[in-house]
């Protein structure tokens, strides 16, 4: 993994942009479908919180830290995720950062973008783990990363604060590159019926 510049990965109805400032507006309008800012165990402010939440975003893009992304689905912005915890000296990176508008889920949308950022960090970074973390609160995104095929590796326990103060136990998932051809195949298998 040599290169963690921004790029643009589309397939499956989805297309995955390089955050930016112009994004704000349309990600204002996602976070507020189904007022997802509200949850308190998601990293994701509400509509108040957009502007400072993807300024921090692009200076840890220009820092070399995170790679942020904009989700766009039927022509419209639906969410934002990213790479982040990047490490190029064993190459390994998480996928996090992630919400999407409540109208596109239980749609191909999150599968859809998964398998293009797996894609991007197994084939092209050549990426030897992928990790994920996520509150032990957040039934719905553990689930959603079980289905990924990636396996829970353990519990940090008392890891970090929810947005009201309260203390969060971290899930914490992983695939490896060994795992990846069998990941590939299962979401490509789910996602089948959406036109590349």
């Amino acid at each position: 993994m040599s290169d963690i510049a921004p790029v643009t990965l589309r397939g499956w109805g989805v297309i995955l942009e390089p955050l930016s400032r112009d994004h704000v507006a349309a990600l204002k309008d996602a976070v507020e479908d189904g007022d997802i800012g509200a949850l308190n165990y998601v990293n994701v402010p509400g509509r108040d919180g957009i502007e400072a939440w993807v300024e921090k975003a692009l200076a840890m893009r220009d820092a070399g830290r995170e790679l942020p992304f904009a989700i766009v689905a039927d022509g419209r912005v639906v969410g934002s995720t990213r790479f982040y915890d990047i490490d190029l000296s064993v190459p390994t990176l998480a996928i996090g950062y992630t919400f999407h508008a409540t109208s596109v889920w239980r749609t191909h949308v999150n599968t859809a973008n998964k398998r293009l950022m797996l894609g991007h960090a197994f084939d092209t970074l050549a990426a030897q783990s992928v990790y994920f973390h996520t509150s032990h609160l957040n039934l719905r995104s553990q689930a959603a990363i079980e289905r990924l095929g990636a396996q829970r590796d353990g519990i940090l326990r008392a890891h970090k604060r929810h947005k009201d103060g309260s203390l969060r136990d971290t899930y914490t998932y992983s695939i490896i590159a060994s795992d990846w051809p069998r990941v590939r195949d299962g979401l490509d298998a789910k996602l089948e019926n959406i036109p590349r």
